[in-house]
């Protein structure tokens, strides 16, 4: 495994757009930490985005994973860039030549997959571990190294969101199409979903869960909701927030199996095609 996996390497270190993207990713992962200087202060009005809580312990690690899977689309370009190279370039055929079998070349993809999100998950607990010991209200190591459920959704979205990237790239060759076919993709989840609202609303929640993307999206739930000063102005306003902001297995399951399919889909259409 590890000989796949450095041959993946090699051809993202000989690849200058890919280095490009994976320092701009993990540079804009770190500029997290400057949303704690965001500060007002005009006149009597004082407001520093610090102070209200997004830092503590634990809400950071739901607030943290939730920011940072909105710039996986740094490194799915990568993926599927990756891919159109292999056609391009030719070094997919020239692998095969050189005794890869496709199975082989599948898995070496999976495990940049792997890699990419394991570095990820691993960038972001440790910026979001500073700064909470730095801004957080509470410094106990049970409240610290609590919800850390979150990495667990943020890993297993990462994986089945490039897999998904992954099987695009395979299916489509080009890495403009491939990406297009993406956004076609959430275009056509959101349509279908709306229909659904419109048309069967008693089923449409448990049926648009199923949905990969809308799968991925609801394993890490918006935040803003459970900071104290949303929820009391909500209360002065006589509402109250009911919602489960927990990493749900049944959401869990299902990004894995699409996962799975994806992989599973991205080998079938290699070993079908005459490369």
């Amino acid at each position: 495994m590890f000989r796949l996996l450095q041959i993946e390497l090699i051809k993202l270190r000989t690849s200058r757009v890919s280095k490009v993207l994976i320092v701009g990713y993990f540079g804009l992962l770190l500029c997290i930490a400057l949303i704690a200087a965001i500060k007002f202060d005009i006149g009597l009005f004082k407001f520093h985005l610090a102070d209200q809580g997004i830092f503590n312990f634990p809400y950071i690690w739901h607030f943290n994973t939730f920011v940072a899977s909105w710039l996986k689309l740094f490194l799915a370009v990568i993926i599927v860039s990756m891919m159109s190279s292999e056609y391009s370039n030719k070094t997919l055929k020239q692998n095969l030549i050189d005794g890869l079998s496709k199975k082989e070349f599948i898995l070496s993809k999976f495990l940049t997959v792997l890699l990419f999100s394991v570095v990820s998950v691993v960038f972001v607990f440790a910026v979001s571990l500073v700064l909470g010991l730095i801004y957080s209200d509470y410094d106990e190591l049970g409240i610290i190294f609590s919800d850390l459920q979150y990495f667990i959704g943020y890993f297993v979205k990462l994986v089945g969101f490039f897999s998904f990237c992954l099987f695009l790239g395979i299916l489509v060759k080009r890495s403009a199409f491939a990406l297009g076919f993406l956004i076609l993709w959430q275009v056509v989840e959101g349509i279908t979903a709306g229909l659904l609202y419109w048309k069967a609303e008693a089923i449409a929640p448990m049926v648009t869960r199923f949905y990969p993307l809308n799968a991925m999206s609801n394993l890490i739930k918006e935040p803003g909701s459970r900071l104290g000063a949303v929820k009391s102005a909500a209360n002065q306003l006589g509402e109250e927030f009911t919602k489960n902001y927990d990493v749900q297995t049944l959401d869990v399951i299902i990004v894995l199996a699409w996962t799975a399919l994806f992989i599973y889909g991205s080998y079938a259409i290699l070993k079908q095609r005459d490369l």
